[in-house]
């Protein structure tokens, strides 16, 4: 038994730490618990050197010394600010009336008000309670499938996981050893990519079944113009313009990928701007708008969300600010977007902060316990055997990536992203170093897969989330006056299940496509440094006499 234990010892211990979970206990004290447990057992078969513990006090105190998780409740702080100040709710109002009586209309208004506020909060709790809070109840006036429209919100909410400022980026690059920056940089194409595959699903589900997402009835639209047309000529217009001139202003830069669409919606952003402001002030002095209703609405309400990821993630990109110092300007410019509105509040800053503060102490509480785990894990050599056991499975870099993202797909059934990323990713980075796989790729490969820990039923937190504030009785909707019937956990749950797959195909994508995340590494790296040749051009040069002087 006890060469058993000596020859098996790090299996062991990762088993032990999957039955504590299963159990029950919280996670951060199942670390630390069977971190100490086995460090003990292994000082007692000759296995663990006690000399490895001295560096427990060391490795706590680096997890509090880290300035990389500062961005954490910076970005939590901030995109608790803008929910609880009706950021979402004015984008919601204004997007589903943009999209009007067109089919999936709302759905597709909730997806692009989901990436927004996912670049802007960074919180999936945030997005999902708000947005199902505000757009649920409408999308069921009008005779949204519940099922439909119960995905739609879990799935959109979700994005604040992959689409920067995410907080999983920042904890997936702090572990990997790799710049938050990148990472952020990597993750922003395959974030949109997975956007526009959630509104091609809705799409197809306004063609095969179209009653499934009506449109809005017309008496339900507003911002009319007083000849009742509904202006959105001049929105196209307005539009049109913004890109030409975002264009203009990018057609000779050397910005790419991530840094290229950030920069142009800025320009197009301030163009806009601009040019609604204009507006208003002609409109005041002579009573004549040149923009409509709708155009000057739509610039108004979409500007500030937009400018603050300009604010935030354009100046991590370029490299003016390190990913707290954008996380503290997005908090600043979240509290003085909340007081331009006048809905700042006391009130609202003390519960903004207090949430804040539980999730920090529960972010660094779990890293503390996978400190103790890790140090215990590696001074048994675990380390060692995940790195054989993954380096030789067969398929080389595509056989690993199927099988960790199959590994890491069914572990999402039972664990949290924070739990994944502080447990299971330092365990698969080396492998993956040795392997030569590029770890910010390797790190957004993840990060999609690690999304579907909140869509999975029956432990999905968004699912969570969107249960409670979906109603769960029948109700008598205030705008209709109808009976409503109540939305049921098993239809959330059916929802969730066509966004599940759509990640799955995202990860596999991603795969494929690597060159959506490599684009962080700008121009240079598309230079292959052994393919570099080196010509010397040929000089004339007169012969040399080494013979004895001549004598004159």
């Amino acid at each position: 038994m006890e060469a058993f234990l000596i020859a098996n010892m790090a299996p062991i211990m990762f088993v032990a730490l999957v039955v504590f979970l299963l159990i029950g206990y919280p996670v951060a004290f199942s670390l630390g618990a069977v971190g100490l447990i086995f460090a003990f057992i292994g000082i007692e078969l000759g296995e663990f050197q006690p000399n490895f513990l001295q560096a427990l006090p060391e490795r706590v105190y680096g997890v509090m010394n880290n300035d990389t998780l500062l961005a954490i409740p910076f970005f939590t702080f901030m995109g608790l600010v803008l929910e609880r100040s009706g950021m979402a709710e004015d984008l919601l109002d204004t997007i589903g009336q943009l999209f009007g009586t067109i089919r999936g209309g709302l759905a597709y208004a909730v997806i692009f008000v989901g990436a927004l506020l996912a670049a802007t909060t960074g919180v999936v709790a945030a997005s999902v309670i708000s947005m199902g809070l505000i757009s649920l109840p409408i999308m069921l006036r009008y005779g949204y499938d519940r099922r439909v429209a119960s995905g739609v919100i879990a799935a959109s909410g979700t994005l604040a996981q992959i689409i920067p400022p995410s907080l999983v980026l920042i904890v997936m690059a702090d572990q990997l050893g790799r710049s938050v920056g990148d990472m952020y940089e990597g993750a922003f194409i395959p974030g949109l990519v997975l956007t526009a595959l959630y509104a091609g699903y809705v799409l197809l589900i306004s063609l095969l079944f179209p009653k499934a997402t009506p449109g809005l009835p017309t008496e339900a639209i507003g911002f009319r113009e007083p000849n009742g047309n509904r202006g959105l000529l001049s929105l196209g217009v307005l539009t049109a313009i913004s890109v030409v001139f975002a264009w203009l202003m990018m057609r000779n830069s050397a910005t790419h990928g991530a840094d290229f669409v950030v920069f142009s919606m800025f320009y197009g952003i301030l163009f806009a701007f601009g040019v609604a402001v204009l507006n208003w002030i002609v409109h005041r002095l002579t009573g004549y708008r040149f923009l409509s209703l709708i155009a000057q609405q739509t610039t108004f309400v979409m500007v500030p969300p937009l400018f603050l990821i300009f604010l935030v993630l354009g100046t991590i990109f370029i490299g003016v600010a390190t990913p707290t110092e954008g996380g503290a300007m997005g908090a600043t410019g979240a509290l003085l977007l909340g007081a331009a509105k006048r809905r700042l509040s006391w009130d609202l800053i003390r519960q903004a902060a207090e949430s804040t503060a539980k999730l920090s102490a529960f972010v660094v509480f779990i890293l503390v316990g996978a400190r103790v785990f890790s140090l215990t894990f590696y001074g048994v050599n675990g380390h060692v055997w995940v790195e054989h056991l993954l380096t030789s499975l067969p398929g080389g870099q595509i056989g690993f990536l199927i099988f960790v993202n199959i590994f890491v797909f069914f572990l999402a059934f039972f664990l949290d992203f924070f739990e994944l990323a502080f447990i299971i990713i330092p365990l698969l980075g080396p492998a993956a170093e040795h392997l030569g796989i590029d770890l910010i790729w390797f790190g957004v490969i993840l990060g999609v897969n690690m999304q579907t820990s909140f869509m999975h039923p029956p432990f999905g937190f968004a699912l969570f989330y969107l249960r409670s504030v979906a109603p769960k009785d029948s109700y008598i909707d205030r705008v209709t006056g109808k009976r409503m019937e109540p939305v049921t956990t098993g239809q959330i749950y059916w929802g969730a299940v066509p966004f599940v797959i759509i990640q799955v195909v995202m990860v596999g994508l991603v795969i494929l496509f690597p060159s959506m995340v490599m684009h962080y590494k700008g121009a240079a790296s598309n230079v292959d440094l052994n393919k570099v040749k080196i010509e010397v051009p040929q000089i004339e040069m007169p012969p040399l006499d080494f013979g004895p002087p001549k004598i004159q």
